[in-house]
């Protein structure tokens, strides 16, 4: 069976769709992958829907249908590209895009609008992945362990470590359940920062971050946040590690070049990410890292010195680093279509298993 997975993140830089073919939960395979960037517009809208506003369920519609025909469009160059029909996918899985995420509160809001982009593409759409698990008591994240457990599981105690635009990890142990967390930001603060001094939408390979120093007093102050010490399960997002986050920290420090902000910013994921795998995974013999972070090698290779263990690409496993998270929700919708339980209790701290998403009908 086909299904395409669609991903925007909270790094917010564009949406990547998957077209894998899934003959069980064990096996996927990426039959090709395709990007569009997000417009800077509909960037900064998204952005400024993250905190309280005027107006804002109206923007939010507005927002929801520019998001919708972006995944249409995103859709349908993705099966021009592979040679592929409408008619041959059994379903699209999409995430939507976040802008609150409150799980304490019993709610989370994935702007989307499944039944428009069932409209423009002429396929089924399955998509609200998170609210089921929040209903029954969950975090309604992370959720792709399940999916990280289906195709990298492994004899060996492994992580899969996630950097978009926030961190989470994957712990993954021979015969046993998959637990999983987020750990802190990963690009989301690095970009915001690099977008407000140099206008760039991130720091490429971590180069900027790369020529500045750590300080190690803003890094200590980052490193202080409460929710870092919280035991899993847990999640967190844009809520929390924003820039007036950042900005209430650096208020209280004498002033810091921006170019030493952007390396104690890296040098804080890094930890966060070291510290929550020494915490709750100290038997991991390696780390397989995926997201648009992958890429940044400054940051890995902070990682791999903190975490003093073998960081690998998931690109040598089968899977492009760009393409597992939107192959995720190609996997979801696959497992929503057989009732396969795909959030799980060890993972989100539900008081049960759930079948993850809503059908809407092409």
């Amino acid at each position: 069976m086909l299904f395409i997975g669609l991903m925007s993140g909270t790094s917010t830089d564009g949406v990547d769709a998957a077209l894998c073919r899934i003959q069980s939960p064990q096996s996927v395979q990426v039959l090709g992958h395709h990007s569009i960037a997000m417009p800077r517009d509909l960037r900064n809208e998204i952005l400024a829907l993250n905190t309280s506003s005027y107006d804002e369920l109206h923007r939010a519609a507005l927002v929801s249908n520019r998001l919708a025909q972006l995944y249409g469009k995103t859709t349908l160059e993705l099966l021009h590209k592979t040679n592929y029909k409408a008619t041959e996918i059994t379903a699209i899985g999409v995430h939507g895009q976040t802008v609150r995420h409150a799980p304490h509160q019993g709610f989370t809001i994935q702007l989307n609008n499944p039944a428009l982009l069932a409209e423009l593409t002429h396929i089924h759409v399955i998509a609200d992945f998170r609210i089921r698990d929040i209903a029954a008591g969950g975090q309604g994240a992370p959720l792709v362990p399940t999916f990280h457990q289906a195709v990298f599981n492994t004899s060996h105690p492994r992580v899969i470590l996630n950097l978009g635009g926030i961190a989470n990890i994957s712990l993954l142990r021979p015969n046993q359940p998959p637990q999983g967390f987020d750990t802190g930001p990963a690009n989301a603060l690095m970009d915001e920062w690099i977008h407000t001094h140099q206008g760039l939408a991130y720091d490429a390979d971590g180069a900027w971050a790369a020529s500045g120093q750590v300080s190690e007093k803003l890094l200590q102050q980052l490193l202080n946040e409460s929710w870092l010490q919280l035991a899993p399960p847990k999640s967190t997002g844009r809520d929390l590690f924003n820039q007036r986050w950042l900005l209430a920290h650096l208020a209280q420090l004498p002033a810091i070049s921006p170019a030493d902000v952007q390396a104690t910013l890296a040098a804080f994921t890094a930890q966060s990410v070291a510290d929550a795998i020494r915490h709750h995974a100290k038997d991991t013999e390696e780390i397989i890292v995926c997201g648009g972070g992958a890429y940044n090698r400054h940051l890995l290779k902070l990682i791999q010195a903190k975490c003093n263990k073998p960081v690998h690409l998931s690109d040598g496993f089968g899977m492009g680093a760009q393409q597992v998270e939107a192959a995720a929700f190609a996997w979801f919708a696959y497992a929503y279509w057989h009732n396969i339980p795909a959030g799980q209790p060890a993972i989100t701290g539900a008081r049960h298993s759930t079948i993850l998403g809503a059908w809407h009908k092409a």
